[in-house]
């Protein structure tokens, strides 16, 4: 993508963020150190990568969705390959060849022609890849998953056969023991907030409006065996300023903040309200019952919201996320917020077998030191919430790092038996590889390391997917 100069000062389509425009299928890549015998399947990741100039402001959530996969086929070798998520949106970008829609920072309708055909924004797909149902999804948190086939070519919107009213999360929460898929969709109209929930299978079978009173910016929730939380937080929309082309996001500490505790088979009436300190949670890291009845939490909070919309002040001061544990009482109607950590850090996962169930450990990414307004992780932390001690690994001084995924060793038995995958990419090269660290280690340094025979650019969410052969 040629930069033009109203454009090219913009960190985020620049070095490690910049994006790449071709697909490609790359066998037999190169791997240093021996490659774990138990990974066998694909790790996907997803990530915002604009094929055009924008055409207002650029905001890093902008830009087209495109899926990096690296798959390991058994038999000691690996294969790389990269789609764009083809939305309605983008081949219409492509038949005109230039941008058409503008982005959070500077909204702006598409072409009256257009409306009918894709609606008043692009459906990007560019945050989270998942599997759930023998189906691949490619999520955004503010319209419809897409579906694409094993060869991550794009089959289209996915509405559960017409019954998903509404957007859908790009965070989902899988149930380990039950096999369900739980997630919300908020929106800037009523009903602001929906909860649904999809069979093992991949049917939708339950969906539920919940009354909160306002349109806020919900990007994470928790669920736990029994209940599922959903964090009201005062990143507000204002269609009035998104329709004027500004920002249709912007945060207001005044406006309060609580938690919501609904039961599992529960609606609205169900759920109980908790008023907390303001403040704002991009990611959790997952949530547990505990013996004595309280719900324990972990996320990574910040004062405010840690990155600007548009025409909002950029966050005063130091508000990077760090890790915190909420300690809620339903029955008391009280919270009890801990900070575990003053270091910057985000993008938190565990083990998903133990995702709504027990768990002991927790891996999330460190922000780089001096990092300020900007999405730059170089190395992990793996957390030991048991007694809240930590191990921490840092990949280099000069390098790019992105969300640590865990990838279970199929022979194991212990919760953290299996390895920690990450896109790491040299801030002075510009080449990227995917890192492979032991789990029950992080300290110990890579296991192996597979070369990417192109940059991947910085993004956001992914998975390993056992099994998967593209």
């Amino acid at each position: 993508m040629a930069l033009d100069s109203e454009h090219d000062i913009d960190p985020y389509l620049l070095g490690h963020y910049a994006p790449v425009l071709d697909e490609r299928i790359d066998h037999d890549l190169e791997i240093l150190g021996d490659l774990p015998e138990g990974l066998v399947g694909s790790y996907l990741r997803n990530g915002g990568n604009p094929q055009f100039p924008p055409i207002g402001r650029y905001h890093v959530f902008d830009g087209d969705g495109m899926v990096h996969a690296v798959t390991f086929d058994g038999e000691g070798g690996a294969h790389y390959r990269n789609r764009f998520v083809e939305s309605k949106g983008l081949l219409a970008e492509r038949r005109a060849g230039h941008a058409l829609f503008g982005g959070l920072a500077e909204f702006a309708l598409p072409p009256e022609e257009l409306l009918a055909e894709v609606g008043f924004f692009k459906n990007t797909a560019n945050t989270n890849i998942i599997r759930h149902g023998d189906r691949l999804l490619a999520l955004m948190e503010a319209a419809h998953p897409t579906e694409l086939d094993s060869q991550l070519r794009t089959v289209g919107e996915f509405t559960y056969g017409g019954t998903l009213q509404g957007p859908m999360t790009a965070h989902p929460r899988m149930d380990a023991a039950t096999g369900e898929m739980c997630f919300f969709g908020y929106s800037p109209f009523p009903p602001y907030l929906r909860y649904h929930v999809v069979s093992p299978a991949g049917e939708l079978v339950r969906s539920v409006d919940i009354d909160v009173g306002r349109s806020t910016m919900m990007h994470d929730f928790v669920i736990t065996d029994r209940h599922v939380l959903f964090f009201d937080l005062p990143a507000l929309f204002d269609l009035d300023r998104m329709m004027a082309g500004q920002a249709g996001i912007h945060w207001d500490g005044d406006a309060g903040a609580r938690i919501g505790i609904m039961p599992r088979d529960g609606g609205t009436a169900d759920v109980s309200w908790i008023e907390i300190d303001p403040c704002y949670v991009f990611h959790f890291m997952s949530a547990q019952e505990l013996p004595d009845g309280r719900i324990d939490v972990v996320g990574c909070r910040a004062t405010q919201m840690p990155i600007s919309f548009g025409d909002d002040p950029a966050p005063a001061g130091d508000v990077r996320p760090t890790l915190h544990r909420w300690l809620i009482d339903p029955v008391g109607g009280t919270v009890r917020t801990d900070q575990l950590d003053d270091r910057g850090g985000d993008f938190p996962r565990i083990n998903d077998d133990h995702s709504a169930t027990s768990y002991r450990y927790g891996y999330l990414g460190n922000i780089a030191p001096g990092a300020h307004g900007e999405l730059a992780f170089n190395g992990i932390t793996k957390w030991d919430l048991s007694d809240d001690t930590e191990q921490r690994y840092d990949y280099g001084d000069a390098v790019y790092s992105g969300e640590p995924v865990f990838a279970a060793d199929p022979a194991g038995t212990a919760e953290d038996d299996g390895w920690v995958l990450n896109f790491v990419t040299d801030h002075d090269t510009l080449t990227t590889s995917l890192v492979v660290l032991d789990a029950s280690d992080v300290t110990g340094g890579p296991v192996c390391e597979v070369r990417i025979p192109r940059r991947v650019p910085f993004g956001f969410h992914g998975n390993w997917m056992p099994g998967l052969q593209p």
